[in-house]
């Protein structure tokens, strides 16, 4: 498949560039998303008033 050792080097090379190129378009992306906060006031829990109520 390879024809000279530089072939294999190259290849290898452009491999690893590739894999280094997604990881940080993976990790820029995870630093531009905004972070879920477990208790931010979009994400709270919401009390069953109605069922409840209507059980008293």
């Amino acid at each position: 498949m390879f024809g000279h050792d530089a072939n294999l080097m190259l290849t290898l090379y452009r491999t690893h560039s590739a894999e280094l190129r997604a990881e940080a378009a993976r990790d820029r992306l995870a630093r531009s998303l905004p972070h879920r906060s477990a208790r931010g006031w979009l994400n709270r829990r919401h009390h069953r008033t109605g069922t409840d109520e209507a059980r008293h």
